[in-house]
């Protein structure tokens, strides 16, 4: 069995494939060498497994570099955080040609066609956005808190549409369209409302970003993981968004988990290929190119 942990701004992730099985933990991130140390225990904890049944530890993220070549005695084989997210994204969803879109702390694009994956760039606005504006604005720290105000929140009291200001769709911008986020903030809104207009602003920024990005790779598809995939309110907004012009998107079952589910794919792909596990702490030879454009 391959355990894959993602180790992030904010949390860590831990991941058991077991033939057609998966099992995941997370924990907060705050030493990176603790924390997968932590997910890694739980995850075998509530499996039924023992360490000695785990072939090696797949790391990727931005805090896997801390990890040293063995955990528990286990090879840590580490994995580029791009081709992670390539790899999780489009397996997950079925597709060998797709946009991935990676909404953690921040969020990041991957492009994926065939065997070839490339990073696109991406944006600073995220999961880490929606949590620090929350805490700032609303005195909320959970997104979960967040996700349930806005539920009963109205955005005809905070965002200005191309409607408000044209009277109606200027070009190919529809009149509901947002013109300016929290641009009709003339009184003070309720905080439901100011829940729902935080969701929606990054709800908003970042699927208009990746259509971008889907449109100058010509690809028809796009799929989303990462944490804020498991936000009901920001799924309902990405829903709202979706364009009718020949580009679709998917959120796959997992999709919070796609990272470290695509760090254990490549090193169980890699072995399978080469007939043995790649080399404790060494970057394995991958089927999957990472390139940043």
């Amino acid at each position: 069995m391959i355990v894959g942990i993602d180790i992030g701004g904010s949390t860590t992730d831990a991941v058991l494939l077991d033939k057609e099985t998966i099992r995941v933990e997370t924990l907060e991130t705050g030493d990176p060498l603790a924390a997968a140390a932590g997910a890694l225990g739980k995850l075998l904890n509530s499996a039924g497994h023992k360490l000695t049944d785990i072939r090696a530890i797949a790391a990727s993220g931005g805090g896997s570099h801390q990890l040293a070549d063995q955990i528990f005695g286990v090879p840590v084989v580490k994995v580029p955080e791009i081709t992670a997210i390539g790899v999780g994204g489009s397996s997950l969803a079925g597709r060998s040609d797709a946009l991935v879109v990676s909404l953690g702390t921040g969020t990041a694009l991957v492009s994926v066609r065939q065997d070839r994956i490339l990073h696109l760039g991406g944006t600073g606005i995220g999961g880490g956005t929606l949590r620090g504006l929350a805490r700032h604005c609303l005195g909320i720290t959970q997104l979960e808190t967040l996700e349930q105000l806005a539920a009963q929140g109205d955005l005809s009291q905070i965002d200005l549409t191309v409607g408000d200001i044209a009277g109606g769709p200027v070009g190919i911008v529809p009149a509901k369209a947002v013109a300016s986020h929290f641009g009709k903030l003339q009184t003070d809104p309720s905080q439901a409302d100011k829940a729902l207009g935080l969701v929606n602003m990054v709800a908003w920024i970042t699927f208009s970003l990746s259509m971008f990005a889907a449109q100058t790779r010509q690809h028809e598809h796009i799929v989303f993981t990462g944490k804020l995939t498991r936000l009901e309110a920001f799924k309902k907004r990405l829903a709202a968004l979706t364009p009718r012009r020949g580009v679709d998107f998917s959120i796959p079952p997992h999709a919070e988990y796609a990272t470290a589910i695509g760090a254990a794919r490549t090193v169980s792909r890699t072995a399978q290929t080469e007939g043995a596990p790649a080399e404790p702490g060494a970057n394995p030879s991958l089927d999957f190119s990472a390139k940043r454009s």
